[in-house]
């Protein structure tokens, strides 16, 4: 199963006022687990960045005025995201800006229902909150120490390992085999074993090793994905 965890960055809170995405960052799952494959670009929103903006994410026009406008590299993302449902927390604001960007291409916009929302996923497991990001981060014990600022990639990385925690992903990927419930029945010698699937880096290529690597790198040392290795 392919899945894409995203979280984009803006000039604002409401594309329909006229404000622009700046920053995307995709983050690909497969089988619940990263492959390596990211897609992360900046864009040139082609207007002024608000002061209330900025303060979020540190973007500004000075840097972003020589990046690609979003309509030069939407083919590219598309190829990139293809039909796998989309992961993110607060999806509905990251899919508005999204699809308007999309519309303003005149490209295919991306449906609702292949939203994951995680933000609705934690409001369902912890009710009493709270549940931003950083919060979940917190409650999970994820090293989110890098999170200085928001970025569109960053927060993609930290969200796939929270969505992890959210889905019970990390506990299922644990097996427990106990053959001692079956020694009434058979009479047999009871055992138990604890086993794990077979690692990911013996299902990827070469180069999908590397690239999962770099990724593990980069969350640190308490990332969740070192306990499948």
């Amino acid at each position: 199963m392919r899945e894409i965890v995203f979280d984009t960055e803006t000039t604002g809170l409401d594309p329909l006022q006229g404000h622009r995405l700046v920053e995307i960052g995709c983050i690909e799952l497969v089988n619940r687990f990263p492959s390596g494959r990211i897609f992360h670009r900046y864009f040139n929103p082609e207007r002024d960045m608000p002061a209330e903006a900025f303060a979020v994410h540190g973007l500004s026009v000075e840097f972003l005025k020589d990046k690609p406008r979003f309509g030069e590299i939407a083919d590219e993302l598309a190829g990139f995201i293809e039909d796998a449902p989309l992961i993110a927390h607060n999806a509905l604001f990251d899919l508005s800006f999204l699809n308007a960007e999309l519309e303003r291409c005149a490209k295919q916009i991306v449906a609702r229902d292949r939203l994951v929302d995680t933000l609705m996923l934690a409001r369902r497991r912890h009710p009493a909150g709270p549940n931003r990001l950083d919060d979940l981060c917190a409650r999970y014990g994820i090293d989110n120490s890098r999170r200085t600022k928001h970025g569109a990639l960053l927060d993609a990385e930290l969200l796939a390992e929270v969505y992890i925690e959210l889905i019970g992903g990390r506990q299922a990927s644990l097996i427990l085999v106990d053959v001692g419930r079956a020694q009434a029945a058979t009479g047999r010698k009871r055992s138990a074993a604890l086993r794990r699937p077979t690692p990911i880096a013996s299902r990827l290529t070469e180069a999908e090793q590397q690239a999962h690597a770099q990724f593990v790198g980069r969350m640190g040392d308490k990332a969740i994905w070192l306990d499948y290795r």
